[in-house]
């Protein structure tokens, strides 16, 4: 059942890795129930009639042969919906090769365990009854176990891994000169040193749009583009990361733009280009946006590890810029909006109290691809119109709130938005979004429903199986094509930032022509995290 199709497509890896934890747990669970069979003195399963044992190995083993027959049509399957190449023919044997060894590791780590818990058994039997000593043991040995993955596994990986991301943000890129111009974040003239900056910072300020290119697409004069960005180095706290950053974008005329967009990154501290280019484009470079490292880990990681650093300096940052902008003349401040991808969607819907806002709200927001855990998009979902899926859900009359995906919106573009405009943009086969812990032992509504347009119709829902199938899509999210999975494509980000900043002035032909060439220019790999 591990094989079958779930939401992305899975290289050799990653499926027999998986393959073997499934394969393993069904071993181990027919080992727990012969276990109880024979803890409650019922007559053992061992007692059945060799040829019935003989066939029910052998039917197994034949129904695990064909599923690994049809694996290579299953992940064609996935890989079709999403315009991918085909797996090769050798896939099934090699996925195959990765289970047993999984598998066999497993095994021998369930058979240590249970070793020494016969050995703490035999100790305790000789005080207390056998039964008793029995669980005991289990227990003890589930203690010990436990703890040693915890204090002496879990933290050293993730000390390691923190070492590992740190060294990599620090690592310069040849390609990525510090910038000369002194408006610019980073330069002799910025109050944020350019080797502070860390690798996603100092991407993100190199990569603005230029106001040439802008004007030449855009058919009128453009601007440049301001971005800001503080890395965890260049401050102690998060407050003083956040008050840099006020301070940079005061000192670069952040204040003085049409458009000011507060951005909270994923867990590495990337900002997704294609967002922000569709962003600048669509402006006319008439636009600042600013940001805050808070992590070096990536989402999956930041959020298991980390995650209220997320949380605390999307509110630090926030709660400044929104200070000091809410203390500007009103016919002259820039309109303000929230942005975040992933991690960052979730750390940005948590950055703004509604009650903060009530009597001075935001203009919008655009967050892409929140996590399932995200609270404000669960309790939207939740409270979805009766009737619509919950895959491009609609909240009441969606003057405050709509949901798009590649096929646009859930309510008609001519429905009229109130005064705030939140977007969210996302995509159907995006585990990071629909991922349930329910999904272990219920159907989750998405599956119900008519599947999404990146969604193979061949995908089925199995107990506990499926799960794990979404809990490895998580980790494998960002390795799909732009516009599917968790890689949101910059054609996309024109059509939500469009409707978010509420342009009049950008006809449908005139999008057409920005997609086709920012889709151009997004030839470059995703570094989001």
């Amino acid at each position: 059942m591990s094989l079958t199709p779930s939401l992305v497509p899975r290289e050799t890896l990653p499926q027999g890795v998986l393959s073997g934890l499934c394969a393993f747990l069904g071993y181990a669970l027919g080992v727990l129930l012969d276990w109880i069979v024979t803890y409650l003195q019922l007559p053992s399963l061992q007692r059945l009639p060799r040829w019935v044992r003989v066939s029910g190995c052998s039917g197994s083993g034949a129904i695990g042969l064909a599923c690994l027959y049809h694996s290579e049509d299953w992940q064609n399957a996935v890989r079709s919906v999403m315009n991918m190449a085909p797996v090769d023919g050798g896939h099934p044997l090699k996925i195959f090769g990765v289970a047993i060894v999984v598998c066999a590791i497993l095994l021998a780590i369930g058979r240590s365990a249970l070793w020494l818990a016969r050995r703490i058994d035999r100790q305790i039997v000789r005080f207390v009854p056998r039964r008793l000593a029995m669980l005991s043991a289990y227990l003890l040995t589930g203690i010990v176990l436990w703890s040693l993955a915890n204090d002496l596994l879990v933290r050293n990986v993730f000390r390691l891994l923190d070492s590992s991301y740190r060294q990599l943000d620090a690592r310069f890129e040849p390609e990525r000169p510090q910038p000369l111009a002194s408006g610019k974040t980073g330069s002799a003239a910025s109050l944020i040193e350019w080797q502070k900056l860390g690798r996603a910072g100092r991407e993100f300020v190199a990569s603005e749009a230029m106001p040439d290119d802008i004007a030449r697409l855009a058919g009128t004069p453009a601007r440049e583009p301001i971005r800001v960005y503080v890395g965890l180095p260049s401050g102690e706290t998060v407050e003083d990361r956040a008050r840099l950053a006020l301070e940079e974008l005061k000192r670069q005329g952040g204040f003085e733009r049409t458009y000011l967009v507060i951005v909270t990154p994923t867990g590495t501290g990337w900002v997704d280009p294609a967002s922000m280019d569709a962003l600048e484009y669509l402006t006319g470079g008439d636009v600042a946006s600013v940001a805050v490292q808070y992590s070096y880990l990536s989402s999956p990681l930041s959020l298991l590890a980390q995650q209220e650093y997320g949380s605390e300096t999307a509110k630090a940052l926030f709660s400044t810029i929104y200070g000091y902008w809410t203390g500007l003349p009103k016919d002259k401040r820039p309109k303000l909006y929230l942005h975040g991808l992933s991690l960052g969607a979730m750390n940005s819907q948590i950055s703004a109290e509604l009650f903060e806002m009530l009597g001075d709200p935001v203009q919008g927001a655009l967050w892409s691809g929140p996590p399932f855990v995200s609270g404000t998009w669960a309790w939207l979902t939740r409270q979805r119109a009766t009737g619509t899926p919950e895959r491009l859900p609609e909240f009441r009359d969606g003057r405050l709130v709509r949901f798009m995906n590649q096929q646009g919106f859930s309510v008609p573009d001519e429905r009229p938005w109130g005064s705030t405009r939140v977007v969210y943009l996302q995509y159907a086969s995006d585990p990071i979004v629909f991922f349930d812990y329910r999904s272990f032992f219920r159907r989750p509504d998405w599956m119900r429903e008519p599947r999404g347009p990146d969604v193979s119709p061949a995908m089925r829902w199995y107990p506990i199986v499926t799960g794990f199938q979404l809990t490895l899509d998580m980790l494998v999210a960002a390795a799909t094509p732009a516009g599917y999975g968790h890689v949101y494509a910059v054609s996309h980000y024109v059509d939500a930032w469009h409707a978010t900043l509420g342009l009049d002035d950008w006809s449908p032909q005139r999008r057409a022509a920005l997609k086709a060439h920012l889709s151009s220019l997004q030839l470059r790999p995703n570094g989001g995290g």
